[in-house]
């Protein structure tokens, strides 16, 4: 339960402080580095709990890569889609509106060009989550390599998609701010998880060394 409660939490701060910074300061570097600094601070409060996955794309690199069971894959994944909705909601009260609360959202007639952006910025992530943690001698730097790597697909992709990578950041504010938002987050859910399926398939199948 305590790995449970450390991925609400996490995804929770996720949401709240990262997509908080998006939306008030609107700013891509101060955007980018949120996210980044939010998973480097997380990883070395909640990762000798629960992994620090906050992220329903992690876990299923995780799994498809056969480090995690799947009774326990989607009890994360409800974890997280609950502090991803408790975020939100903390957020919303604190700007005394729902109407904006970071939500991704891609150009009219660009389905392909997200489904892309998203698809391989998540590969690319959860590439490397699975790859930095594959060796014990890496686990003191680990958290800030990942949270780094989240930092630099969000200097990419916020001009494209505003950078998902997370089905429960991308659904939480989608749910509340409703309209575009809500009738977009398909794509927002679906792309990362099979960037995180590639992702998982390629280190079992090219990266893994056990």
């Amino acid at each position: 339960m305590r790995k449970y409660i450390a991925e609400f939490v996490g995804t929770a701060m996720l949401t709240l402080i990262a997509c908080g910074v998006a939306v008030v300061t609107n700013n891509l570097v101060a955007i980018s580095l949120a996210f980044g600094l939010v998973i480097v601070a997380m990883a070395y409060s909640i990762g000798n709990v629960s992994g620090c996955h906050i992220n329903p794309a992690v876990s299923l690199g995780l799994f498809v890569a056969g480090k995690m069971k799947f009774d326990e894959l989607w009890k994360y994944v409800v974890s997280q889609v609950l502090g991803a909705i408790c975020g939100s909601v903390l957020l919303g009260v604190i700007l005394e509106s729902f109407d904006a609360l970071g939500a991704n959202s891609f150009p009219d007639g660009k389905i392909l060009m997200a489904l892309l952006v998203e698809v391989i910025l998540t590969f690319v992530f959860v590439t490397v989550i699975l790859g930095v943690t594959d060796k014990k001698e890496n686990s003191s730097v680990s958290g800030i390599v990942i949270g780094l790597t989240l930092t630099l697909v969000h200097l990419f992709g916020c001009n494209f998609t505003g950078t998902s990578v997370n089905p429960a950041r991308s659904l939480a504010p989608a749910i509340f701010q409703g309209g575009d938002a809500l009738s977009q987050v398909w794509l927002f859910i679906v792309a990362p998880l099979v960037g995180a399926c590639l992702a998982g398939y390629f280190y079992k199948y090219v990266l893994k060394t056990k």
